[in-house]
């Protein structure tokens, strides 16, 4: 039987991770797509976090640290992310994504 906590945070989950995938799908702007990048890897990070608190053992840790990891991955992405945006805005003028194809001179 499942704690009313358990669906509540995997809904949660699940509502941050279908948001994010949907602003992954529909976005041009390249920093809207790094905030829905973002969302859904907060998601997953939400995941680890709960799971990890309610598990035994050394699973909890292994969850923990996962969810560190993810928190440092997403802060390279986002600085990966910002410079190759104000390299597109540079060259390019804008910050479409459809633009981004090439970021030759």
């Amino acid at each position: 039987m499942t704690d009313l906590t358990e669906v509540g945070f995997v809904g949660l989950s699940a509502a941050l991770f279908a948001v994010g995938l949907f602003g992954i799908l529909t976005r041009r702007n390249f920093i809207l797509l790094l905030i829905a990048i973002e969302i859904a890897m907060n998601a997953a990070i939400l995941n680890f976090v709960y799971f990890a608190a309610y598990s035994s053992g050394t699973a909890g840790l292994t969850g923990q640290s996962i969810a560190v990891v993810l928190v440092g991955f997403a802060a390279t992405e986002v600085a990966v992310g910002l410079g190759i945006v104000l390299v597109l805005n540079r060259v390019k003028g804008t910050i479409n994504v459809a633009q981004a194809t090439e970021l030759k001179l």
